[in-house]
């Protein structure tokens, strides 16, 4: 909505630097409420040595706060190339990304069927993105289907490794008040936003500097959703968990397709509505007592039911097989001995 014939006639720089800064100021407001309602003995959060050592605790945030501010920055090159409906598709291909990085860095374990689910996803997300990548060229002379893709690709890596850096930056200082933690992150976004203002202006001059131009009321309400988005997404990520922040906007999927059909007029096609149709059944696999339950099996218990099931399946293919008789015995002789010995790596 605040596209003016196409493009922005402000600096998404400084939407971003001024959602940074509002997100400082709900920090501080917390911390101080927060601090009221401390009870007597307790450490006092607004003491020059707790915020010392906090800041020292939580600087790791700072990876994180530099990846957002990367990737704020692509949304709104994002929006240039597809409309709002796609650009919250695309952005479901996160989930995959963060799943695999999660069990990377912080040794997370989903079970076959959490993959089974992530994988649907994906199909999910090409069916809406089917003859739905833009013609023509960019201004570098790349086709614009190339460029959307190149932005794409930033666009799923670059958040996806700042919410695993942000969860693991908040989980492991859980002590920390949250409020805390939020100012120093946004607090760092807030200056490598304003760096990058500083850096503008240097090259395109000191006009560029007025963080004010070009604004207009939907830009200032994109600048408070963008922080309540941010401010509330803090909250999954240190007491709940990135994939379930995620999976969660997912549904935000279906209302941005609404909405931007009847504010825009844009198409709601077959392939969006087959598309989140499958991402949804997507999510409710996941997130399914059934999948969950393969997780609370004990690991040994779980190896050995899967070892008798692929046994008798792989023994009755074998005896329907011409010439595999060595192969089928040496799996009879298995099963007399009553070995449990998994047949996949663990």
């Amino acid at each position: 909505m605040s596209k003016v014939d196409g493009s922005f006639k402000f600096s998404p720089v400084s939407v971003n630097f001024l959602t940074e800064v509002a997100k400082v100021f709900f920090a501080i407001v917390m911390l101080l409420f927060q601090a009221r309602q401390q009870k007597v003995g307790e450490k006092p959060l607004l003491s020059i040595s707790t915020f010392v050592q906090a800041a020292r605790n939580n600087v790791l945030l700072a990876v994180p706060a530099l990846l957002y501010a990367i990737n704020n920055y692509l949304k709104f090159i994002m929006q240039l190339y597809f409309n709002p409906a796609t650009v919250k598709m695309l952005s479901n291909l996160k989930v995959l990304v963060i799943a695999v990085l999660l069990k990377i860095i912080m040794k997370r374990h989903f079970s076959i069927i959490q993959w089974e689910a992530l994988a649907l996803l994906l199909i999910g997300i090409s069916v809406n993105q089917l003859r739905s990548l833009p013609e023509g060229t960019t201004a570098l002379g790349l086709p614009v289907a190339t460029g959307a893709c190149i932005y794409t690709l930033i666009f799923v890596t670059v958040p996806s490794l700042a919410s695993v850096f942000n969860e693991y930056a908040l989980k492991s200082q859980f002590e920390t008040s949250i409020y805390l933690q939020n100012l120093f992150l946004y607090g760092y976004g807030a200056v490598f936003n304003f760096l990058a203002i500083i850096g503008t202006a240097i090259f395109k001059g000191p006009s560029s500097f007025d963080i004010l131009q070009g604004h207009s009321r939907a830009t200032m309400f994109l600048i408070c959703n963008n922080a309540a988005q941010g401010i509330l997404s803090s909250f999954f990520f240190k007491y709940a968990d990135t994939i379930l922040k995620k999976y969660s906007s997912t549904v935000a999927t279906i209302f941005t397709g609404i909405a931007s059909a009847l504010l825009f007029g844009h198409t709601l096609t077959m392939n969006f509505i087959l598309g989140i149709s499958i991402v949804f059944i997507s999510m409710h696999q996941f997130f399914s007592p059934l999948a969950k339950a393969k997780n609370e099996v004990p690991n040994g218990t779980q190896e050995m039911m899967d070892a008798q099931d692929l046994r008798s399946k792989e023994a009755s293919f074998i005896n329907m097989t011409a010439g595999a008789t060595e192969d089928a015995s040496h799996l009879v002789g298995h099963d007399e001995k009553h070995e449990k010995q998994p047949l996949l790596p663990t």
